[in-house]
């Protein structure tokens, strides 16, 4: 009987699966065992080749030779990990082997990995697929005794495919036309455009925004509870008018016309996707989408404390409630165990707010699995991501919120004036999260405003303070943030006029996918088209000039909703690939002819004085991608660059913080002459930073804290120190 090779889609959930499986033999890019040998790829092994691999005439960027549509695509081995395509490769070949198992990510792209290292090393064997949602080793067990033909996935893998081949033929041709076109570096595609439309229209919006003042009165009754004026726009009025107003209510008698109780429920919030606990992590802890994804990552596949990451669904199916009672087990010990200790009392467990497998796709919610958690191996930012998918889940579980929701007329001097109330009945799934701050919700926000209102009856009298005028200004849209843009990207219908369309798209998932998403983001950055300021995202001259530039079907979200709605056919069979991909190639033509016949102009703004050593045109200042500055040549086919500076990791002597390296480094044999700058004004000359480190001269605490003393004296408190004081005062 011969060996089954099993298929990874990186290292460490290789050893995983081999140590699940007693493949203990370490090898070069393998483990064996008796009957089954692990190998694994490093992401993407294989990939669509490039213009110039069909034609010598595409490695210069012409607009001559433009579009490029290759009768029939071509695959080719990554060159960064050609070794280890060689060692998959040779497993393949190798005699003794009678079975592969697809133990890639249980997803679109991890079986397109598979396919295409499969395609192109010439795997014709038999073949099954291993499907499961975390890295636990009961759950690996249960997988391989289970195993599922991979003739099931052929269509995912054809919607995989034609996703990807679309992507080459409309984003290489629009990119190289626009480059071409217009003289300067430039990208386009289907999704990358539609966001930073997005982003390009509300800086339009503010950009054209005037504030206008308003005023408000509010106004305290003598038992402690204030009041304001009911109107449209939230009781807005003239300064005039509020004015009078005031001057009207101050002192006088009012009587209490009608009080409102309602009882409401507040269920618990769904649990988490991808998408939204990238939202979360990012207003709770700044994460970027990358950073919570790559976190995600870890939990899963070094910890294997959570399942899968990259799902769209909130849900589970009904086959996944008996694994709960363990789940909860493994939060038992830490910050959860009374509440755990509370729900594994409650028999039958509640599950209506999580149990819902018509809305599960490929994957189920992220979940904590029955592993228990190692704290102190977890990084902090480890700890946050998976104290966050713990509360939700524990959340889910729970009974709604119950509160009474109470409303306050009174009339007064014929003004009719209101507050509002609650009282809470039953924390019920807020006791998840227990003194944890919810105020980066709208909820929550919403919550700081509702106060405690005393027992009060129709009809009774009470008698007013002093009122007061509040002044206020209307505020233009919110910049994006991380968290406001993936949400976004996940609901772009109100941006589709088309009803139809709009809907495709809810239901397609909207722009990109849970696990690409991410990745736009960071290259609107590295493509300098978008830059981040704490944490908003703000489109460059650069960002805004190309969504003028690309063609116009680019820009809106209907090419997305479109494209999803036949990959979804494709997945289901319902749908051949090739009609689509016939359809793109006239699509990507169409898209070439447009650009070719633009009358728009573009007009760099960050053009430096400073000329290119290999071609002569005026290099352009861009930020690093880590921080820093460069100058790039705008020529596409020079690709000359230049670093000016970069965020290093050395600290100031004076203040601690990291230093920017100034400079060019040095040909060899000459004298380094970058410099080191501090925020705070220090500078230091690279030799006297090295001869300083070679003689231990470093920073100590003492240091550090004699600095931070002297800042309030040269320049006030932080801002984390004011608000310190601040809530010190408010506690007090």
């Amino acid at each position: 009987m011969g060996k089954t090779l099993v298929l990874a889609e990186k290292p460490s959930v290789g050893r995983e699966l081999a140590r699940s499986l007693g493949a203990g033999q370490g090898r070069d890019g393998y483990l064996e065992g008796d009957r089954y040998i692990v190998t694994w790829a490093l992401g993407h092994l294989v990939t669509l080749a490039d213009p110039e691999e069909y034609d010598p005439k595409y490695k210069k960027w012409d607009m001559e030779t433009l579009p490029m549509l290759p009768e029939k695509r071509k695959l080719v081995v990554i060159p960064e990990t050609g070794r280890q395509y060689r060692v998959v490769q040779s497993l393949l070949r190798r005699p003794d082997i009678s079975e592969l198992v697809i133990a890639t990510d249980a997803g679109r792209e991890g079986e397109l990995v598979a396919r295409w290292i499969m395609e192109k090393a010439g795997w014709k064997g038999r073949t099954s697929r291993l499907w499961i949602s975390s890295q636990t080793e009961k759950a690996i067990r249960e997988g391989f005794r289970s195993l599922r033909p991979a003739s099931e996935f052929d269509n995912l893998y054809q919607s995989a495919e034609a996703r990807s081949q679309a992507d080459w033929l409309v984003g290489l041709n629009v990119t190289r036309a626009l480059t071409c076109r217009f003289g300067a570096s430039l990208s386009a595609g289907r999704v990358q455009t539609p966001t930073l439309a997005m982003l390009a229209a509300r800086e339009e919006q503010i950009r054209r925004f005037v504030p206008q003042a308003y005023y408000t009165v509010s106004v305290k009754a003598e038992q402690g509870f204030t009041l304001s004026r009911q109107g449209s726009g939230g009781g807005r009025m003239e300064r005039e008018q509020a004015e009078k107003l005031a001057a009207k209510l101050s002192g006088a008698e009012a009587v209490v016309e009608r009080v409102e109780k309602k009882f409401k429920q507040t269920p618990p919030p769904a649990a988490y996707d991808l998408t939204e606990l990238q939202r979360d992590a990012n207003k709770k802890f700044a994460y970027s989408a990358k950073e919570t994804l790559n976190i995600l990552q870890s939990l899963y596949e070094r910890h294997k404390v959570l399942t899968y990451p990259r799902t769209d669904s909130r849900y589970i199916p009904e086959d996944v409630v008996p694994t709960l009672p363990e789940r909860l087990q493994s939060l038992r010990g830490g910050p959860y165990n009374a509440l755990v200790n509370e729900l594994m009392r409650r028999r039958p467990m509640q599950t209506r707010f999580l149990v819902n497998g018509a809305k599960v796709t490929d994957h189920h919610a992220i979940l904590p699995t029955e592993q228990p958690p190692e704290y102190r191996d977890m990084t902090g930012p480890e700890r946050n991501i998976y104290d966050l998918v713990a509360r939700r889940f524990l959340a889910v579980l729970l009974p709604p919120m119950e509160y009474e929701d109470l409303t306050m007329t009174i009339r007064c001097q014929g003004e009719t004036l209101s507050a509002r109330g609650r009282r809470v009945l039953q924390e019920g799934w807020k006791a998840a999260y227990g003194m944890m701050s919810l105020d980066e919700t709208e909820e929550g926000e919403e919550e700081d405003r509702i106060q405690q209102l005393p027992a009060l009856t129709q009809g009774q009298r009470l008698r007013l303070g002093q009122a007061r005028v509040n002044q206020g200004q209307t505020k233009p849209p919110a910049r994006y943030t991380e968290a406001t843009l993936l949400s976004a990207m996940e609901h772009p219908g109100s941006q589709v006029e088309d009803r139809d369309l709009s809907k495709t798209l809810e239901e397609t998932g909207g722009l990109g996918t849970p696990a690409t998403r991410a990745d736009i983001i960071e290259k609107l950055i590295s493509a300098f088209y978008v830059e981040r300021s704490g944490k908003s995202l703000i489109p460059t001259a650069k960002g805004i000039q190309v969504v003028s530039l690309a063609p116009e079907e680019l820009r809106s979200p209907e090419l997305t909703a479109r494209w999803e709605l036949r990959l979804s056919n494709i997945a289901a069979g319902k749908e051949k690939p090739a009609a689509f991909i016939q359809e793109m190639r006239g699509y990507a033509s169409r898209l070439v002819e447009r650009v070719k016949a633009s009358e728009g102009q573009y007009t760099p703004d960050n053009v430096s004085r400073e000329r290119c050593p290999d071609c002569g045109k005026l290099l352009l200042e861009v930020k690093g991608k880590k921080g820093g500055k460069m100058l790039v040549c705008p020529d596409r086919n020079c690709g000359y660059r230049k670093s000016l500076s970069v965020q290093t990791q050395a600290r100031c002597p004076n203040c601690h913080k990291r230093m920017e390296l100034r400079g060019q480094a040095p040909a060899k044999g000459e004298e380094d002459k970058r410099i080191f700058v501090c925020v705070c004004g220090y500078r230091e000359r690279m030799g006297d930073f090295e001869k300083r480190r070679s003689s231990g001269d470093k920073a100590n605490k003492r240091d550090v804290q004699r600095y931070l003393a002297s800042q309030p004296a040269q320049g006030g408190n932080s801002a984390l120190a004011d608000a310190l004081k601040k809530w010190q005062e408010e506690n007090s």
